[in-house]
């Protein structure tokens, strides 16, 4: 294990402190979790934030199909959702080549955000694409033969380890 579920949720408030700091002036933040484990950190991020944020905390999800990265969608409960003028954090939990962000970040750009920042749990430098997470949990080199899991129960984070 690299990470604990204790030291995974240490480091997830520590970003939402991070988080804060970096959008104090802004009215609203957007959560947008890539599915599946980034919609369950980007919930436990919000739970974080509520009390130390004083404006709106939204939580949307992203679909990428894996297989064809270029079909995207966004849930959100609020129809239509508006992305002008919004800070957008998108969620995921391991960042690899930096693709999947990559593709995550495609969707709002037809708006005109505020500002568009990344956040994973866990990021490896095995970077193909220029995307590197704003907010990061726990920084970590591996063989590219390894695979980083980050593992859940029931909504939230139980830790992370290494396979391979």
């Amino acid at each position: 294990m690299i990470l604990s579920r204790d030291e995974a949720l240490r480091k997830l408030q520590r970003m939402a402190y991070e988080i804060v700091e970096s959008n104090f002036n802004e009215k609203e933040i957007i959560m947008a979790g890539i599915k599946e484990n980034g919609v369950i950190i980007s919930k436990i991020l919000g739970d974080f934030l509520k009390p130390i944020f004083k404006g709106e905390i939204n939580l949307i999800e992203i679909a990428i199909n894996k297989k064809s990265p270029r079909e995207i969608a966004i849930v959100t409960k609020k129809q239509p959702q508006k992305f002008d003028d919004k800070v957008i954090i998108i969620v995921d939990d391991v960042s690899n080549s930096g693709q999947t962000l990559l593709y995550a970040i495609r969707p709002f750009l037809e708006y005109y955000p505020a500002k568009i920042q990344t956040l994973v749990l866990v990021d490896r430098s095995h970077k193909r694409f220029p995307v590197t997470p704003d907010f990061t949990g726990l920084s970590i080199a591996t063989a590219l033969s390894e695979k980083i899991v980050v593992e859940t129960e029931a909504g939230d984070v139980a830790g992370a380890r290494i396979e391979g």
